[in-house]
């Protein structure tokens, strides 16, 4: 019943392939296996919740295939820093393998150091994966159910102490006895693998005569298998210690689907999340945005009535109110150019986030498309330039703005310009730290290529469309000399309106910024799009209608400089946001490296930043309709 209710909230791909056979995504069709066809485990990353850097697998000194060849990895694998590689973990399918040596190891000064600072770290090994599955451990779930969940990833080693001795010791997994389940097809007799489990451990192996060819263990041979015996001696990481490598493999047969076989990945988040409290405090926030609304609406109806039937000139001037400000309400904004490129910036990410979760919500960007997520985002961003450049012409044109050239170039270089050097700095920092997380050389000028050859054409075109068009006129005409606004008081003022603004759209998504921000952190899958798409368009809505209730008040207290208000009014909810990852940091993170904290937060600056862009737009636009709307409506002699 929860999976059925999960499934429909989230709208996810799996909910659709389970329905049919037939019907697979792009790049993630199955794979047929006979019997004893070769399997080999992939590795990817090294990666720690401690440190947040990852590192390339064969970083540490573990075994080691004659060549290492890389798989194809795309745009996004990069940027996230994955690199999968092949393995010396190979076997047949559906054919278990007792006991199997990988290589032996010793370890000098340096391999010794990288092991133990690693293990300081809690490292895990993020994947190996196995047609495209990434392995996983299996653990009992915290609510006390009896379906599988799982751990992503497993423990490099692990620190502790021999009996008798208060020592801190550092002990390696050097035992890896790996479980495949596969769904069999009764027809062909070929099978379909449908999950990859993984049990660590760490022991030291013991052997007679070692032989290169054919090394036999008394440890662990065919009669031992993946059973370790309870009194064996955990393998030891130290300078001149010997380190032998082994796994196992064993197979399952399954009644899991291969088009279901990612449903308990995706429900790793189950152990945290309290559905129905999420769903009402959404709905909450939505029916307080609609009272707000229904309130506001019901006042300006009266007092456009009240307005309109005013006989003389005179009744008019004697109102106080919004209505006196017709002939400045339209008047151009100081730095109106600035504004014009925040609007259209925003425009361009408001667009690419749309698209992405179309995308997400048919399936497109699953886990099961590694990189796929970032990759879209990317070159979205990239071709949404022709609806910055767009946009934001057709604003500075509006404003009686001129330099069009001057205002693309802005557009077009500013909020990308300040994204780039944030993340070159950061970017310099991992390499220093030589993580594999860094982005190659080679992917920064294909970035700067995308920018530069597509993205600044595009805006450019974007906005010649944009001047081109006839200018957007005025409901009511601007007076030459602007009106003295009155002292405002306390709670009318620009801090205090902007500041409280913002409280409201992000209480809509501060539950979700949590979920968000662990599967970013935390080493976790997210892919609730579904429910993710909900709360998108309730932080629409929250943003549209706190921007105009305020907007409304200002105009009341005879305030007509609401255009940079607007904006900020929605965009402060980047502040909270911000606020909230630095609450996350202290309560949530056990991040103690230095730089590790820099990246967290600078990445955390380039999220908040772009929040602030995109929920500042949304709040401009409704306020720029709401404000044209009102001022048509009325007579004005």
């Amino acid at each position: 019943m929860e999976s059925i209710f999960n499934r429909f909230i989230f709208i996810s791909v799996v909910f659709f392939i389970s329905s049919s056979e037939s019907f697979y995504l792009p790049g993630v069709a199955p794979r047929d296996f006979q019997r004893g066809n070769p399997l080999q485990v992939k590795v990817n990353k090294l990666s720690s919740t401690k440190t947040q850097l990852p590192y390339d697998y064969y970083y540490l000194n573990f075994c080691k295939p004659k060549h290492i060849q890389n798989s194809a990895e795309n745009l996004g694998e990069v940027l996230r820093g994955d690199r999968i590689e092949n393995s010396v973990y190979m076997c047949n399918m559906r054919e278990e393998l007792p006991c199997k040596v990988g290589c032996r190891v010793k370890l000098d000064a340096q391999s010794a150091k990288n092991f133990k600072e690693k293990l300081m770290m809690s490292t895990v090994l993020t994947c190996m994966i196995l047609d495209n599955l990434p392995v996983a451990v299996l653990r009992k779930r915290q609510d006390g159910s009896e379906s599988t969940a799982y751990e992503h990833g497993f423990r490099v080693g692990f620190k502790g102490n021999y009996a008798g001795s208060k020592e801190e010791k550092y002990f390696i997994n050097n035992h890896l006895s790996f479980r495949v389940m596969y769904h069999k097809d009764l027809e062909t007799d070929s099978a379909r693998i449908v999950g990859f489990e993984v049990t660590p451990n760490s022991i030291k192996h013991e052997y007679k005569k070692w032989d290169d060819k054919n090394p036999q263990l008394t440890t662990c041979n065919q009669n031992t298998k993946n059973i370790i015996q309870g009194s064996t001696v955990p393998q030891e990481v130290d300078t001149d210690k010997e380190v032998v490598f082994t796994y196992d493999v064993t197979f399952k047969e399954s009644d899991i689907k291969w088009a279901s076989r990612w449903d308990t990945y995706l429900l790793i988040y189950d152990d945290q999340i309290h559905w129905f409290s999420i769903i009402n405090s959404l709905m909450i926030v939505l029916f307080l945005s609609g009272m707000v609304a229904m309130i506001m609406m019901r006042t300006l109806y009266r007092d456009i009535a009240n307005y309109n039937q005013l006989d003389s000139q005179d009744e008019a001037q004697e109102e106080t109110g919004w209505k006196l400000l017709h002939g400045d309400v339209f008047r151009a904004p100081t730095k109106s150019g600035l504004l014009s490129v925040y609007v259209g910036t925003g425009v361009q990410i408001l667009g690419m986030t749309v698209v992405t979760m179309i995308f997400a919500l048919l399936g497109f960007l699953s886990p099961s498309n590694r990189g796929g997520l970032m990759t879209a985002m990317v070159l979205l961003w990239v071709f949404m330039g022709l609806f910055a450049g767009y946009s934001s012409a057709r604003l500075y044109k509006m404003l009686k703005g001129t330099e069009w050239k001057r205002n693309t170039l802005k557009t077009a270089f500013m909020f990308p310009g300040i994204l780039f050097v944030i993340f070159f700095v950061l970017n310099a920092i991992i390499w220093g730290e030589k993580s594999s997380g860094a982005v190659p050389f080679g992917t920064m000028f294909a970035l700067v290529c995308l920018w530069f050859g597509i993205s600044v054409p595009l805006v450019f075109v974007g906005s010649y469309l944009g001047f081109k068009k006839p200018v957007v006129e005025d409901p009511v005409k601007t007076n030459k000399i602007p009106r003295q606004v009155p002292e405002q008081a306390w709670y009318m003022r620009p801090v205090f309106s902007i500041l409280i603004g913002g409280i409201l759209p992000f209480g809509a998504v501060f539950i979700e910024l949590f979920f968000i921000l662990t599967s970013i952190w935390l080493n976790q899958f997210y892919y609730i799009f579904g429910f993710l798409f909900i709360v998108f368009v309730i932080l629409i809505i929250t943003c549209a209608e706190i921007t105009v209730v305020l907007c409304y008040f200002q105009l009341c207290s005879e305030d007509y400089h609401w255009w940079w208000r607007a904006y900020l009014t929605a965009g402060s909810s980047a502040l909270y946001l911000f606020l909230y990852s630095v609450f996350y940091f202290f309560t949530k993170l056990e991040i103690t490296k230095l730089v590790s904290g820099i990246l967290y937060f600078g990445y955390m600056s380039i999220a908040s930043y772009a929040f602030f862009v995109l929920t500042g737009t949304i709040g401009f636009y409704a306020c720029l309709w709401f404000v044209r709307k009102i001022y048509s409506s009325v007579k004005i002699d």
